[in-house]
């Protein structure tokens, strides 16, 4: 009965080859060879699989980390635009007649889109939300030049989602309203939901000279909400530049619609002609469409430097992400 010795038959049965004994005074078997042609691999499946779901999560958390102000200003330029345009789309398909309030209604989900949207985006980017906001920065405050192609290209792709999730939402009640063509003007027309236009009678001239004077006020207001030497602080100021905002509605640009933002004129517009509103948006009211992507930089930088010819003469960097802000 000693352990030196292996039955053939019992050799042929160990899928692992064969084995040989070490001497007969021990018991511990020795694989001596290995056969890896008919070796079972009992490596689990789903170990490899998420493997490969981490590295895929790790990646997006490398990006998302490296991104994180262009994608603040991408989801608050998209919450300024659904949630304004989305009140003019209530005032158009179901309140045509509400005159003067309807207005009324349009400023306030204009105003109060916008301090949401700074709400969202204020702590990662500065919540410029507004390409126009975000060059006069870079002019007056020290905002890096680097990122202002980013912020600007996530302001319109921001704003160009935002109208895409309002048509999708209200898809069914703007076919009802128009019959499925798609009109620009008129009593029919819808495109007035997503981008600006003038009201007839006025001039590109005049439209023009209102949409830089409300950007300017806008702008101006905005630095002196955010100057450190003023009162109201930060705390309020999401709420403070969404008011401005509506006086600016009520007061200035009301003829143009109050773009005074070419991100949330132009990414609606681009998107108007994706989905069967054709050329019109662009050459509607004698080609207006360039009026309000042009008017508010030209406005949004001599708000800004009158504000800091009478006021701020620190010129501090602000309206910046927070590793920017000294």
């Amino acid at each position: 009965m000693g352990f030196g010795k292996k039955k053939a038959q019992d050799k042929s049965l160990d899928p692992y080859g064969p084995t040989e004994y070490i001497p007969e005074h021990s018991s511990v078997p020795v694989v001596n060879s290995i056969d890896h042609s008919t070796r079972i691999d009992h490596t689990p499946q789903w170990t490899s699989h998420h493997s490969k779901v981490g590295g895929i999560f790790e990646r997006f958390h490398s990006f998302r980390q490296r991104n994180r102000d262009y994608l603040a200003e991408f989801l608050g330029t998209l919450i300024l635009v659904l949630l304004g345009d989305g009140v003019v789309a209530t005032t158009v398909l179901f309140e045509p007649a509400g005159g003067g309030s309807k207005w009324l209604l349009i400023s306030f989900g204009f105003g109060f889109g916008l301090a949401m949207g700074v709400f969202v985006a204020g702590g990662v980017s500065g919540a410029h939300l507004n390409p126009a906001i975000t060059v006069t920065s870079c002019l007056l405050r020290g905002f890096p030049i680097r990122k202002v192609p980013g912020y600007i290209i996530s302001q319109l792709i921001g704003a160009y989602c935002g109208a895409a999730l309002l048509f999708g939402i209200y898809h069914s009640s703007i076919h009802h309203f128009d019959g499925g063509v798609r009109h620009t003007t008129g009593d029919l027309g819808t495109a007035g939901i997503f981008a600006t236009f003038p009201l007839p009678w006025v001039t590109v001239g005049s439209a023009f000279i209102s949409e830089a004077f409300g950007a300017a006020v806008l702008t101006a207001m905005i630095y002196a909400i955010l100057d450190e030497r003023n009162i109201a602080g930060t705390l309020y100021a999401p709420l403070a530049i969404g008011f401005v905002l509506m006086e600016v509605a009520r007061s200035i640009s009301w003829q143009t619609g109050f773009a005074v933002n070419p991100a949330r004129d132009l990414g609606p517009r681009i998107f108007l002609s994706c989905v069967g509103y054709g050329s019109d948006p662009w050459t509607a009211s004698d080609h207006y469409a360039w009026v309000p992507v042009v008017a508010p930089f030209l406005g949004s930088f001599l708000g800004g430097w009158f504000y800091d010819f009478f006021i701020n003469h620190r010129r501090k960097r602000i309206m910046a992400p927070p590793e920017h802000r000294s």
